[in-house]
């Protein structure tokens, strides 16, 4: 049987690389996945040039810290947590990192 973390781990890399088919090829940037399954860092970052201009960004940081999945950064129309709910990952699970404590106490997700 998978532990807890594993299966945040899989759901988490499923999102991002659903997310990332979504965005599909763009001639001008490219877009991959920056996972660290050790320390549990998973990132999609897109990086290119369009005209003269530099594109380089973070679209999507999430961490599993301890066994709750902290979204550092959500570049998304949709909101990624929602994409983790539809997984079945409650939201006492999901930490809204980028947003502050006190915010956090008036979403639906974990407060930490």
């Amino acid at each position: 049987m998978a532990t807890p973390v594993l299966i945040l781990q899989q759901t988490i890399i499923q999102v991002l690389q659903d997310f990332l088919e979504f965005l599909g090829p763009d001639p001008d940037a490219d877009a991959y996945l920056a996972i660290d399954k050790d320390n549990h860092h998973y990132l999609l970052i897109e990086t290119g040039w369009q005209n003269d201009r530099r594109i380089y960004g973070t679209l999507i940081h999430i961490d599993i810290i301890g066994e709750k999945v902290w979204i550092q950064h959500d570049g998304t129309e949709t909101g990624i947590a929602n994409e983790l709910t539809d997984l079945d990952i409650p939201k006492d699970q999901i930490v809204l990192a980028y947003k502050s404590p006190e915010r956090r106490k008036i979403t639906d997700f974990a407060v930490s």
